[in-house]
């Protein structure tokens, strides 16, 4: 592997989504291998004091690159944390011999550029079973769960407790404060969240039973009740995507990075049958409701990852800014 085809594969990892979009990876290449470091300077410590959330966003980047290697016809293996005595040595993804490029190949690298994170409703559409039952299956080959939650409890509770995650974010200075850093307002950035990315109405006032994190709560202006409209209209139509949640057995580095490789799979494939996906990790945020969710839902295993999926409802929007690859991205001579 050349300078080229390398910063062709890290172009496309870093496409990976990432936790208010910090991109919080370093690579290092030499001859055939990448190697992926967490970068601690872009860490959430109030939001993410144990990093599991970084780690995780880091195992996407992993499977990313994976994915691009294979798109061009050249075999990827991945070995996580493959240097004990450094801990932020969390991935290196192996360029392997010549391979058939597959129609999966090809569609699967095709969509790393068309992923994006869709926080506006979705078209009352629901997402076919044999679709969930392909996350499920892949999900499985890297020994982690899917769990789709259906049922009115299941429902409920899991709502209940995104709900209640986000108003003790909402209630925390620090949180507000993190969350402000990571916000851009300029459309050139090159990392955070752009404000063009996060709906214009308060997601309290959206009829859904879930709700996405707002990005702008510390500068909303408090929502004005208005007055009843036509009482013979028929209510609005909730928002019922599908929603899904990924776990591990364990609770450690590696089950984080096996749940991150998982969802960048999941995302990747879910891009090619024209879904869209958003996090709803606010509950997946705090210890406490975190231990619940495993409770309510009697869990056998650890929730890492809880998605709102369907088929968008808009096109276009702003797209979160990617770093250069130079800023993250150094050679090395192959040993």
């Amino acid at each position: 592997m050349d300078q080229q085809q390398w910063t062709a594969v890290v172009a496309a990892a870093t496409r990976a989504p990432s936790v208010h979009n910090t991109q919080p990876w370093r690579f290092t290449a030499a001859g055939d291998r990448l190697d992926l470091h967490r970068d601690r300077e872009r860490a959430l410590p109030v939001l993410d004091p144990s990093g599991r959330q970084q780690v995780i966003s880091c195992g996407v980047a992993a499977e990313f690159a994976a994915v691009a290697l294979r798109g061009m016809g050249v075999e990827a293996d991945i070995e996580l944390l493959p240097t004990p005595e450094e801990p932020d040595h969390l991935a290196t993804v192996r360029a392997g011999g010549s391979r058939d490029v597959t129609p999966v190949d090809t569609a699967l690298a095709e969509a790393i550029a068309r992923r994006h994170t869709e926080r506006a409703p979705f078209l009352p559409r629901a997402v076919p079973d044999e679709v969930v039952e392909r996350f499920e299956a892949d999900a499985g080959r890297l020994g982690v769960w899917l769990k789709r939650v259906t049922g009115s409890d299941e429902e409920v509770a899991t709502a209940f407790l995104v709900s209640r995650a986000e108003e003790l974010e909402r209630s925390d200075p620090g949180y507000l404060a993190e969350l402000e850093r990571w916000l851009r307002t300029d459309p050139t950035a090159v990392d955070g969240i752009p404000v063009g990315a996060v709906p214009e109405e308060d997601p309290t006032t959206r009829p859904s039973n879930w709700l996405v994190r707002d990005f702008v709560v510390g500068s909303r202006t408090p929502h004005t009740f208005l007055p009843p409209g036509d009482p013979a209209a028929p209510p609005p139509e909730v928002e019922r995507p599908t929603v899904l949640l990924l776990g591990t057995g364990g609770d450690d580095a590696t089950a984080w990075l096996l749940a991150g490789r998982a969802l960048g799979r999941l995302l990747l494939t879910a891009t090619t049958e024209g879904l869209a996906a958003s996090p709803l990790t606010q509950a997946l945020d705090w210890p406490v409701t975190r231990t619940r969710m495993r409770g309510r839902l009697s869990l056998v295993g650890h929730p890492q990852m809880l998605l709102r999926m369907g088929y968008p409802s808009t096109t276009g929007g702003a797209v979160s800014g990617r770093r250069p690859v130079s800023e993250v991205l150094r050679f090395e001579p192959a040993t």
